[in-house]
């Protein structure tokens, strides 16, 4: 139902009030009965008034069983979104892709992370989870209002942006280009692999480079919501003349 009729339910203030700050289109607003004296709350349903948006009383109880958090939220409403097309993106700066990510967690934490490091889009392809799934939208902490986030197929995304000028990266464990000596500055994308596993071998190949990022203890690999946000701001960064990629050392330099 979410898809079909592309509207998702937002739980808890902070995600009410990133819609409404972001201008996105309500349906609907539901408030615990037992709570509606609180002034927080009286704020945002005035607010939401003020744009058209009807709210509903409902007994907690009743918000509670169709709540997803473990903990109901006093608030929260129904809100259409619209995921825009590939060729809408823009195809300047970093966008990032992530491939058969399955964690709600990893998703919201990475779509965070975009907003506050300037990423242009998130695609989200392969088997990835639902951006617009409770569990993703509270972890984005209403983030998903402020980047654009498609979904779609890897190699039409991929192929989209290179014919757009951009410089496609795979992420790998290891083996590809030390992170910092990258040059994120221009048109890039950088692909997120699935947690457990990665990306596979023609997904690799698919991509124009690799890079992996250099890691001094014993673990095997990061989060990819840990490994998506450092590619973001090291982007950032660059963009922003804060670091420059790294000259490799020459032969026997110590």
């Amino acid at each position: 139902m979410r898809w079909s009729e592309h509207v998702c339910v937002l739980e808890g203030p902070d995600l009410v009030i990133a819609a409404l700050e972001a201008g996105a289109e309500f349906e609907a607003l539901f408030v615990d009965t037992s709570a509606a004296d609180r002034a927080d709350l009286i704020e945002i349903v005035a607010r939401a008034a003020a744009r058209g948006v009807r709210a509903y009383g409902l007994d907690p109880a009743v918000l509670a069983k169709v709540a997803d958090a473990q903990t109901p939220q006093p608030i929260s409403a129904t809100v259409r979104f619209v995921t825009p097309a590939l060729s809408t993106l823009l195809t300047h700066g970093l966008t990032l892709v992530l491939h058969d990510l399955r964690d709600p967690g990893n998703v919201g934490t990475i779509i965070r992370s975009a907003d506050a490091a300037g990423v242009s889009a998130v695609v989200l392809t392969g088997q990835s989870v639902d951006p617009y799934n409770p569990k993703t939208l509270r972890a984005t902490a209403g983030s998903i209002f402020h980047v654009p986030v498609a979904v779609g197929e890897l190699d039409a995304t991929l192929a989209h942006f290179e014919a757009a000028g951009s410089h496609t990266w795979a992420t790998v464990v290891r083996g590809g280009t030390e992170l910092l000596d990258c040059d994120l500055s221009g048109p890039s994308v950088v692909v997120i692999g699935n947690e457990a596993d990665g990306l596979d071998a023609a997904s690799i190949a698919r991509c124009q480079s690799a890079l992996s990022i250099d890691m001094a203890g014993t673990n095997e690999s990061l989060n990819a919501g840990v490994a998506a946000s450092l590619v973001a701001f090291v982007a950032n960064w660059q963009r922003l003349g804060r670091v420059t990629p790294a000259i490799p050392r020459s032969l026997g330099e110590s």
